[in-house]
């Protein structure tokens, strides 16, 4: 233990920082602007280089260079973590409490550096800190992440380093801790040798994180369409697929719906496609207020539409379909519009999706060919 080198451990720390810093910001700039926190990531991992440099020059420079600026520095870059985190997981941030404890803590440690050397308060309240800070960032991601394997190594790295700074201040209080942070008392050395790990785990994590949430949206926007955020044609096809199986399966029943919007290209024509779009989306959004938890919505064209009603008889599923007709209304602002519904229910093990939508799709035809603003059965 006696053979590590302090000053060579922080300054490593310092430089792993600097490097973890360098690819979120490149992050940052490539990544889509809806994952926030890359950025204040990035500048905690920068503000904690910067204080590893200037602390690995403690003995050399005056205590301006080698203490007092790099506690700032990691009191401000554990906090820029914290924030970027709670940016990330869309969390309001509160900067007046966590500035103003900031503040106190480094004039704390000013006057116990300048007026009054002391060294075993400076790391008693700098130890606090940190592990109030890691602590809350560990809690905010235990509380607000997504369970799986980014969000819980993040969380448990978290977690081991503010164990590091709680065991941190325990020796600090039973144990001597000597002058300056590069005498070599064992609990030192091992607080010290831990901590740039630490730091690069945890920037590991928040890599984890970030690329968790751009696949996780990636595999959304594969799935969504875009203007309505219904199922994909190919999507709704798999999960209609896989409803099917259970229907073969158990015995169970199940009911398409397909429904077409009449006249739009009418409202295109003569409102506009802005309006348009409007009109789908409003549709989108009465229609799933009807639906159950479990029910999907699909867009298989411009103005066509299939829902998937699991666990439903057909004359079950004619109920829906004619509420769905009715709710279909002008809203104040938008042209007017109504809809054309098919409807089509699992009838023998032999049946396909693509022979459910045929018929749905066929008994839809025949509401438009009736005057439309039906529901017909197939």
């Amino acid at each position: 233990m006696n053979a590590i080198d302090p000053r060579t451990v922080i300054l490593i720390s310092g430089v792993m920082g600097g490097l973890m810093s360098m690819v979120l910001f490149f992050m940052h700039r490539s990544y889509p602007v809806s994952i926030a926190g890359l950025r204040e990531w990035a500048w905690s991992l920068a503000v904690l280089f910067g204080a590893g440099v200037l602390a690995s020059l403690g003995g050399i420079a005056g205590p301006w260079v080698a203490n007092i600026t790099p506690n700032l520095l990691i009191c401000c870059g554990m906090y820029l973590a914290l924030v970027g985190s709670q940016r990330f997981f869309g969390q309001t941030t509160r900067h007046s409490w966590h500035l103003a404890l900031i503040a106190v803590v480094n004039l704390l440690l000013l006057w116990f550096t300048l007026a009054q050397p002391w060294y075993l308060p400076r790391v008693l309240i700098l130890t606090a800190l940190l592990a109030y800070l890691t602590g809350a960032h560990a809690w905010l991601v235990l509380r607000h992440g997504q369970p799986g394997f980014s969000n819980g190594f993040a969380a448990l790295v978290l977690c081991l380093a503010c164990l590091n700074e709680i065991v941190r201040l325990v020796t600090a209080l039973t144990l001597p801790v000597g002058n300056t942070v590069f005498d070599r008392q064992p609990q030192n050395l091992l607080h010290i040798t831990l901590y740039p790990f630490l730091m690069l785990l945890i920037a590991i994590g928040m890599l984890l994180l970030a690329t968790d949430r751009v696949r996780a949206q990636m595999q959304y926007l594969a799935t969504h369409d875009s203007l309505t955020n219904t199922l994909t044609r190919r999507r709704m096809n798999e999960t209609c697929e896989q409803e099917l199986a259970r229907c073969r399966r158990h015995g169970r029943v199940m009911a398409l719906l397909a429904v077409d919007l009449d006249h739009f290209k009418t409202i295109n024509d003569m409102h506009g496609h802005q309006v348009g779009d409007r009109v789908l989306i409003r549709f989108v959004d009465t229609v799933n207020t009807l639906l159950r938890r479990g029910d999907e919505l699909g867009r298989f064209g411009g103005e066509e539409f299939v829902v998937l009603l699991p666990e439903i008889s057909l004359p079950e599923a004619l109920l829906v379909a004619e509420r769905i007709r009715a709710a279909c209304q002008a809203d104040a602002g938008m042209p007017p519009y109504t809809v054309s519904i098919g409807v089509a229910g699992y009838q023998s093990e032999t049946d396909t999706v693509d022979s459910l939508l045929g018929r749905a799709d066929a008994a839809m035809y025949r509401a438009k060919a009736r005057g439309r603003n039906q529901v017909e059965a197939a």
